[in-house]
């Protein structure tokens, strides 16, 4: 790889990727103010809308979306009768969570066993800094081909579709031929890959109200409706006997035809504790890329601590539901609402949220934009060909990407490979990984402005 130009600029600029990763990942940029406070999102939006100022990018802004977020958006035109790439990143993050449980600050990029450890490093700061660094190569190697479009998110991690509507109201704006969504990851670090489809999501709460207050469970227990018992019925019912998602009217049984994952390498990658028997059926690649996933984020009710002898009146719960390709999210969660309503025991009174939705999304492994990848990841990767997965999980801006520009190619790349741990503690990335998709990126824009010559 070093005997080639981009290759050789690109590792030369590591260092100064890792420093500006480094002040990306310090702003505790998650999209919810009951988590960071809003000025650590509007922090980073602006270092991400001055790092393209930075890059002679033009028509730089930062739109306010309806969800009250905020996306960063520029311009770098190319040669005349270019085509136009779109470049996609979100800077917004998912909580610390357990913040014991990092081995390092979450918020402070730090080296360790060869990874750059930090929220943000691999889902999805990387993925912008990833793109900095393939338009660098390029700049410093006779130019940039294309027109390019970044579009960086501020509320993805949030699923409330702020950028997706936004862009439904300026359907000119992210216009272009291709699209490459810088927010997904090799099948394992090493292998390049290709994301071909995504399941969507849909998010609700649940709240099961009994009782008018707390009850002595003494004195009224055995009779007295228990709105947290109740609440657990509901939620076991969305389990078959052999951990199987089971919602009423849902099929569960799909097949994933292509990429498979061994047993063993996902025992690994997620890390399960030794003699638990994996949930559901099928194949590992069926159950996470083609089959429907329900999953429990939270609970309200009373905490251990400080626990007294009562019965709880009421209960809540958030729900996370994924949705393989080839079924609607509008249309599973009325299933998915039909189905709690009936299985809510006892009468007891019901409340249902829908919070978050994001359709699912099957991408044209066809189209020339593939063809122009696979030969910039034989560069990027000496001795391997590109792979094509799924992913479990959403990125709704593809849907109406998809939808707006029916005749745009969109290809998923990034950094979110299994050792990454994005969403968990000590999320890290592998700047090798960083290193290879960029010049794999800076490649793809050349072989794609060619492929649109001829």
């Amino acid at each position: 790889m070093t005997s080639n130009p981009i290759a050789e600029t690109v590792r030369s600029l590591m260092p100064r990727a890792k420093a500006e990763l480094t002040e990306l990942v310090a702003f505790e940029s998650v999209a919810d103010e009951a988590v960071a406070p809003r000025s650590e999102c509007e922090g980073a939006a602006n270092w991400v809308a001055d790092a393209l100022r930075a890059e002679d990018f033009q028509d730089v802004a930062l739109l306010d979306t309806p969800d009250g977020s905020q996306s960063v958006y520029g311009v770098l035109p190319g040669p005349a009768g270019a085509p136009t790439v779109l470049l996609y990143a979100h800077y917004d993050v998912q909580p610390k969570l357990d913040e014991s449980a990092w081995l390092t600050p979450p918020f402070e990029l730090t080296e360790r066993d060869g990874r750059w450890y930090g929220r943000g490093t691999a889902d999805c700061k990387g993925g912008f800094i990833l793109h900095l660094l393939a338009l660098r190569a390029l700049k410093a190697n006779g130019g940039v081909p294309v027109t390019v479009k970044v579009i960086v998110e501020g509320s993805e991690e949030q699923g409330t579709g702020g950028l997706e509507r936004y862009a439904e109201q300026h359907p000119e704006l992210l216009a272009s031929d291709a699209i490459v969504i810088g927010d997904a990851g090799n099948f394992r670090v090493g292998l390049p890959t290709v994301t071909a489809t995504l399941r969507g999501m849909t998010m609700i709460r649940v709240g099961i109200d009994t009782l008018e207050g707390n009850l002595h469970s003494g004195q009224f227990g055995g009779a007295a409706p228990d709105a947290l018992a109740a609440l657990i019925r509901v939620l076991d019912s969305l389990r078959g006997p052999d951990g199987s998602t089971v919602i009423d009217g849902l099929p569960g049984d799909q097949v994933w035809e292509g990429l498979q994952y061994p047993e063993e390498d996902f025992r690994q990658d997620a890390k399960v504790l030794s003699g638990l028997s994996l949930p559901g059926s099928g194949t590992v690649a069926d159950r996470i890329w083609a089959r429907p996933a329900v999953t429990v984020i939270g609970i309200d009710c009373h905490p251990v601590a400080g626990a007294t002898p009562s019965i709880p009146s009421s209960a809540r719960a958030q729900l996370s539901l994924r949705v393989p390709p080839g079924l609607d999210s509008a249309e599973v969660t009325k299933l998915l609402f039909a189905h709690i309503e009936k299985h809510t025991p006892w009468n007891a009174r019901v409340s249902l949220e829908q919070v978050g939705q994001g359709q699912p999304f099957q991408a044209d492994t066809s189209s020339p934009a593939y063809a122009s990848m696979a030969e910039a990841m034989r560069v990027a990767y000496p001795g391997q060909e590109m792979q094509t997965a799924g992913m479990g999980g959403s990125i709704p801006l593809c849907n109406t990407l998809a939808s707006l520009y029916p005749e745009s190619e969109i290809l998923l790349i990034g950094l979110s490979e299994p050792e990454a741990q994005i969403h968990a503690p000590n999320e890290s990335v592998s700047p090798e990984e960083l290193e290879r998709l960029s010049v794999a990126e800076a490649h793809f824009l050349v072989n794609y402005a060619r492929s649109k010559e001829s």
